[in-house]
């Protein structure tokens, strides 16, 4: 078991690495921007944090961020 967990760390460490840098970037533009296509920050963020694992901040970008 332990072996296995030695296997596949170094696959999920980037994984990982990158979820944090979505998520990162996907909460500073909602918290820097005041117009959204469908609801408001707080529904944002909740989702964002919540559906953490990409979908939250993948969700955001094609339904919530506003088109500049």
């Amino acid at each position: 078991m332990n072996s296995m967990i030695r296997e596949i760390i170094p696959f999920l460490i980037p994984i990982f690495v990158v979820e944090m840098i979505l998520v990162g970037v996907t909460l500073r533009h909602i918290l820097t921007h005041r117009n959204y296509k469908r609801g408001n920050r707080a529904i944002w963020v909740a989702v964002t944090i919540i559906g953490m694992q990409f979908w939250g901040p993948i969700l955001y970008f094609l339904f919530g961020k506003e088109d500049e």
